[in-house]
């Protein structure tokens, strides 16, 4: 027999060998290596006894499939578990939707301060993909109303499994829009992490997120025609008071040579992420021609 802690330490070493690439929850073999076998062997992972706990061979022969088809099609671990998570929060998490990775979960969790001073009564989650950015604000503003949109009907599925699964149905519902084509009244703060990779870059991306849904993931122009839309837009859906929290990944530098004149004011994180800003209602008025 062999135990977690040495089939993790086995794993680790086959993912390192086949040189994966980390980028979905995991920057390492051995945490890939942790998240593959405790997901799919249903431990938790803050069990201290895990490690010496054996493994029969009907549940290696389930993980050992699993490690083959990592390795093999480069399949994200939180695929071949159907589980993610965001803010310390579990996710129902498949090929519906982007795996959920933005740094926006430290912001949230930290009450999305100085931005926010009064809890909000109505939140946006625009682009939602499976929901977790919109549900973990949830959690974290139990008072507010949460709208997640978006335009795949099969993400908004996705979302609407992790509703349920939260039990958050009397406070978050769902909304197929193609941005705020759909959306009506204002919200007091909107929280986006829209597709903003450029067509040419996505072909050059690791095989990974070859996994993961184009829709979510390429915009047009450099990758910024979906993002310049939110921000012309974003100020007729806000309150007066509200605020636009976007993130724009590694696009942010383009935006910036974009936006030279715009105050974009660029969040920073101690876990770690880039390229998540904040403007106010005023300040996307006041640049709107900028936005064009």
């Amino acid at each position: 027999m062999i135990t977690v802690g040495q089939y993790v330490e086995r794993i680790s070493a086959v993912f390192d060998e086949a040189e994966l690439f980390y980028g979905h929850g995991t920057d390492n073999g051995y945490d890939e290596a942790v998240y593959l076998v405790f997901a799919s062997l249903d431990i938790a992972f803050d069990d201290p006894s895990a490690y010496a706990r054996e493994i029969s061979p009907q549940d290696r022969e389930i993980v050992d499939a699993r490690v083959e088809e990592r390795i093999s099609k480069r399949t994200p671990v939180a695929y071949l578990v159907g589980q993610a998570w965001f803010g310390g929060m579990r996710f129902i998490a498949d090929a519906r939707a982007l795996i959920p990775r933005s740094p926006l979960a430290e912001f949230i969790a930290g009450g999305c301060v100085p931005f926010v001073t009064i809890p909000p009564r109505r939140i946006l989650d625009l682009c939602c993909g499976g929901g977790c950015i919109g549900l973990f604000a949830a959690h974290q503003f139990p008072q507010a109303k949460i709208v997640l949109a978006d335009l795949s009907a099969d993400a908004l599925a996705l979302a609407q499994e992790n509703i349920a699964l939260h039990k958050a149905a009397a406070r978050v519902s769902t909304l197929q829009s193609d941005l705020f084509a759909a959306l009506e009244g204002r919200f007091d703060l909107i929280l986006s992490n829209p597709p903003y990779v450029p067509l040419d870059e996505m072909l050059d991306l690791p095989s990974e997120y070859r996994h993961e849904p184009a829709l979510g993931l390429v915009s047009d122009d450099d990758g910024l025609a979906i993002p310049l839309k939110i921000l012309r837009e974003a100020p007729d859906y806000l309150a007066d008071d509200g605020v636009l929290i976007m993130e724009v990944g590694y696009s942010h530098e383009q935006l910036s040579e974009r936006l030279i004149e715009v105050p974009l004011l660029w969040l920073e994180f101690a876990n770690g992420g880039e390229g998540v800003f904040a403007i106010t209602r005023d300040e996307l008025l006041r640049y709107r021609e900028q936005f064009k």
